[in-house]
């Protein structure tokens, strides 16, 4: 069997990996939302070939076949969750010792039939074959192989100018409105989509590395940097006659994040990338994305100080207060301010905040980094002017913000708003520590949505909704809707509205992610990310009505997922 076979659900996996680990560590709670875990076991991009086999005493024998195809599986399907050397992060561990405790029978019978806290029936729903469940149940028994290192030669090895920037145009070529444009990932295709933000079409398809996790605009608005999840970096010039590539490097083997710097006076002089694995980032020239400066992230947690082998880098944000990157080191706990004015004696201030840091935005001010510790139910605030920590937030379960939403309560003044990938509530941080200094990093008011499994929340400074999707909810009726509500009235609760059914799409299981604003702030953008084999379709909602706008198909739209318009991500709106 090869592992493309196994695009059918491509989370399926990843769940039923996942969600073992409630049975050691949760086994008591019967409210655990598994929607985290299938959130972060994505495909992993690493080359499964890479690394070496090994045999561990006590697990069942594997050939060399077997376990090369259960390498690979793992690698593509639970990496992502799990980590590439199994340690756990949103996910739990599945290193021998645990996985050997509970033997073959056990782990058959919880991947093949699911468990009450949630975990599908991956046999008998037809995903998978008894074959495949026995096989990844002998694997996980064994010492986990662990790929080689990725440093600057091959980087450089994989670097490619394809457009030297003095043969790039000095002004825009075409007729673009390029603060209206959406960068569209077309997770499976390994492309993504430039579509006009006023006809609806798509202008450009581009390829790019596998499962592009994030657009980033550069600081002057000219360059879109995409990463896929195969740490592949394209970098292209949207003032070109057709949008293209222009610069492209692999800065690892497994990567989720890219930013440009944008502190006064040095925009788009460097482009910083973080991957997943090795645990580091890269500073490259913000023009070519030539590799200057790897700094490596293994090191010791932040509570405990224990050392972490494989401590991947998650979101990062380029400050506004310094010539700084701000990034999210996801099991130690820590966020790295790293100053590039100097690189050859670059300076790293490093602040303790909670384990398994993820995804953040800034508060309206830009002064405030919010970011979530998911697994610690914290959200940690940086203030980027002072370079310290400022709060720990107590919250929800497993918070997953995205960015996060920014409005004005009308109670309790300027919030911050996250969702909850593992309850049902969406709770508000003051953001306003001058104005409403008694409501300043706290939670100052906490709603509930339709359910766990929230990926996003989106509002913008022109809107009075605020929106919530639950993509990972087990609920058909729950993941294909989306939930708003009138952020000047939140005691009449949320409106529902049925977006996969508004796209008409058919079968599958039709994802409603990622809520994405115009950069006019009246129109609200949604993927309907089916899976690779069916129809996906892009939703646009007039926010003011909250009617149906437009449903963008066709050929190109292959499971479609982040959105990022041009002007709003350029300028951190949200």
């Amino acid at each position: 069997m090869r592992a493309t076979q196994l695009m059918i659900k491509p989370l399926a996996l990843a769940v039923a990996m996942a969600s073992f680990g409630v049975m050691t560590a949760q086994a008591a709670s019967k409210d655990v939302d598994e929607s985290a875990m299938a959130y972060e076991g994505t495909p992993s991009s690493i080359d499964a070939a890479s690394a070496k086999i090994v045999r561990t005493p006590g697990a069942p024998d594997l050939t060399d076949a077997e376990f090369e195809e259960a390498k690979q599986i793992y690698f593509e399907r639970c990496a992502g969750c799990h980590g590439v050397l199994r340690k756990g992060a949103t996910g739990k561990p599945l290193t021998p010792d645990i996985t050997q405790e509970r033997g073959m029978d056990y782990l058959k019978a919880f991947i093949s039939y699911g468990s009450p806290a949630g975990m599908p029936n991956w046999l008998t729903s037809g995903d998978f074959t008894e074959e495949q469940v026995e096989l990844m149940s002998k694997y996980i028994m064994h010492e986990p192989p662990q790929p080689p290192e990725f440093g600057l030669e091959d980087m450089k090895q994989s670097w490619e100018v394809l457009v030297a920037p003095e043969d790039r145009p000095k002004k825009q070529m075409n007729d673009l409105d390029l603060e209206n444009l959406f960068s569209v990932t077309l997770r499976d295709a390994g492309q993504i989509a430039l579509i006009d933000g006023d006809s609806k079409e798509a202008v450009k398809i581009i390829d790019t590395g596998y499962a592009v996790h994030i657009s980033r605009m550069s600081a002057s608005g000219r360059y879109v940097m995409v990463i896929g999840r195969d740490a592949l970096i394209n970098m292209i010039d949207l003032w070109m006659e057709e949008p293209q590539t222009v610069a492209k490097i692999k800065v690892g083997m497994e990567a989720r994040s890219v930013e440009t710097s944008k502190f006064k006076g040095w925009e788009d002089k460097y482009a910083i990338a973080g991957t997943y694995w090795p645990p580091q980032f890269v500073i490259m020239d913000g023009e070519t994305l030539e590799p200057k400066k790897i700094v490596g992230t293994r090191g010791m947690t932040v509570g405990d100080q224990e050392y972490h082998p494989e401590p991947r880098v998650a979101a990062i944000v380029a400050s506004h207060a310094h010539p700084e990157f701000i990034i999210n080191v996801k099991e130690t706990g820590k966020i790295l301010l790293a100053n590039y004015e100097d690189l050859d004696n670059m300076t790293i201030t490093s602040i303790d905040a909670a384990k398994y840091l993820h995804d953040g935005g800034w508060d309206a001010s830009m002064r405030y980094f919010l970011t979530a510790a998911n697994n610690s139910d914290k959200i940690a605030v940086v203030d980027a002017q002072d370079r310290n920590l400022e709060a720990l937030v107590d919250v929800g379960k497993i918070p997953h913000p995205g960015r996060g939403a920014n409005f004005v309560d009308p109670e309790h003044g300027p919030v911050w708003a996250t969702s909850h990938l593992g309850d049902q509530t969406i709770q508000m941080i003051g953001t306003d520590p001058e104005g409403h200094p008694d409501n300043a990093w706290k939670v100052v008011r906490s709603v509930n949505g339709q359910g766990g499994g929230s990926l996003f929340v989106k509002t913008h400074p022109k809107s009075t909704n605020l929106w919530v999707d639950t993509s990972l909810n087990p609920a058909e009726d729950v993941s294909q809707s989306i939930a708003v509500f009138d952020i000047n009235n939140f005691d009449a609760g949320y409106e529902v509205l049925p977006l996969a059914a508004w796209a008409d799409l058919g079968e599958g299981p039709k994802r409603v992610v990622q809520p994405e604003y115009n950069q006019a702030g009246d129109e609200v953008w949604f993927s309907i990310w089916n899976t690779q084999d069916k129809k996906s379709a892009i939703v646009v909602v007039d926010d003011k009505t909250r009617k149906l706008k437009k449903v963008i198909k066709g050929d190109y739209m292959v499971t479609p997922t982040g959105k990022f318009n041009t002007y709003n991500t350029q300028h951190d709106v949200y």
